[in-house]
């Protein structure tokens, strides 16, 4: 799936972008060019595995706070700023360390009436048991959503 590589600490990372396809005439809206998320490998623990993660959610919107949360998804919302303001765009998880990603985006941006919405979304998502994998954690972090999510293994 590619989700692993090792960053200079020696802890695993992965850089995720997002870049948004727009909804109509892209000559007609101005939308970000890529939303950059990133994610780490906690250390193992017997029976399972956790995810850090964050995007950079504060560099094209203000305001952001938590809109929905549900025992399979968390969904932000913030307003977007001045320049994106009549973006209508979604965007799944499009490159994964500089890799094409081909696998099941369980991170999307969707830009809409002037708000960016940021969800992370386990639904389709198995671990190695079958079992959907938990949202952990969920907050806000210098602007930023931030997570935390895992399974078993």
């Amino acid at each position: 799936m590619g989700l692993l590589s090792a960053n200079s600490a020696g802890v695993w990372a992965a850089t995720i972008e997002l870049r948004p396809h727009p909804l109509g005439d892209p000559s007609r809206v101005r939308c970000p060019e890529k939303v950059i998320a990133y994610q780490t490998a906690k250390p193992y623990q017997e029976g399972s595995f956790t995810w850090d993660g964050t995007v950079a959610l504060g560099a094209i919107a203000t305001q952001i706070s938590v809109a929905k949360v549900d025992p399979f998804s968390v969904t932000w919302v913030g307003t977007l700023k001045p320049p994106f303001q009549s973006c209508r765009a979604a965007a799944g998880m499009f490159q994964v360390d500089g890799e094409p990603f081909g696998g099941h985006s369980y991170l999307r941006v969707q830009f809409l009436n002037g708000k960016a919405y940021f969800i992370l979304d386990m639904t389709g998502m198995q671990d190695a048991n079958n079992l959907t994998p938990a949202i952990l954690r969920h907050e806000i972090v210098g602007g930023n959503p931030r997570w935390q999510w895992g399974g078993t293994d």
